[in-house]
């Protein structure tokens, strides 16, 4: 499972905060590293004006550069580069950074046990339009933290539980966020399917009353599920495919999303 925990960063959906992707519960042994080429492609047939269900489609493609290195055996560094095209609307979005830190570590019986803590911020590239339903984000500087358990059985089997509070400064409404991810990780093989949730506090919504409406003011919800499957080449190079799906939310965008992608991994 050795070269699996380099690379068990997969899946990267960049929009609406849809970012669960950025953090894993694996951690690096110092002085390694990834670095991860992905692209992909949504599919939205349908979008939730508030809670309301709409017919209102929608087709992004994105890519996403993203890297992660080991700093210490416990301290991890992630930095997420996404360009997204929606309609007329093609940028550069948010820059993410994240730091995660492995506070405890402890074995019983066939089960590890890691608990860890990561922290960070996104805030916007450039200066993309906000205001509308092909905007690629919402121009919101965000500080993230996360409490993470993560449990490995037999060496393989593992599972991941995080959740978190997502700070917003200006209008975008700040919001809770959780993740249950579940999986398999071996020397050749990676497997997971994961349910992302999103809960945000306040906000506006769209078709709502009084018109216009300042897009930074959505409080966008989500109820997501997906799933990865990884393949390592050799010590250096492996690919992912990635599926997911936008269940149901608040001011959001229901479909699929597929993704594919190629990593390196890399030691100091």
């Amino acid at each position: 499972m050795k070269k699996i925990g380099i690379v068990a960063l997969l899946v990267l959906p960049v929009f609406q905060s849809f970012a669960q992707g950025a953090i894993d519960g694996f951690f690096k042994e110092k002085g390694n590293g990834s670095v991860v080429l992905g692209a992909g492609f949504e599919d939205n047939k349908n979008y939730f004006a508030g809670n309301t269900r709409t017919d209102i489609s929608r087709s992004l493609y994105y890519g996403n550069l993203f890297a992660a290195y080991g700093v210490t055996n416990d301290f991890d560094i992630n930095v997420s580069v996404p360009f997204l095209s929606s309609n007329d609307n093609t940028d550069f979005q948010d820059i993410s950074i994240y730091a995660k830190y492995k506070v405890a570590s402890f074995k019983k019986s066939n089960f590890k046990y890691d608990i860890g803590l990561a922290a960070g911020f996104s805030t916007p590239l450039t200066d993309y339009d906000v205001g509308g339903l092909n905007d690629i984000g919402q121009q919101a500087t965000i500080v993230n933290g996360r409490a993470l358990l993560h449990v490995i059985y037999k060496n393989a089997w593992f599972s991941t539980l995080q959740s978190g509070y997502a700070y917003k400064f200006g209008e975008t409404p700040e919001s809770f966020i959780s993740t249950l991810k579940i999986g398999k990780a071996t020397a050749k093989w990676y497997y997971d399917v994961y349910f992302d949730y999103q809960n945000s506090f306040g906000g506006i919504d769209y078709l709502g009353t009084p018109p216009p409406q300042n897009f930074k003011e959505l409080g966008v919800d989500f109820n997501k599920v997906g799933g990865t499957v990884f393949h390592s080449f050799n010590q250096h190079w492996g690919s992912y495919v990635s599926l997911s799906y936008v269940i149901n939310g608040r001011n959001v965008f229901q479909g699929p999303g597929y993704g594919i992608g190629l990593v390196y991994n890399f030691k100091r």
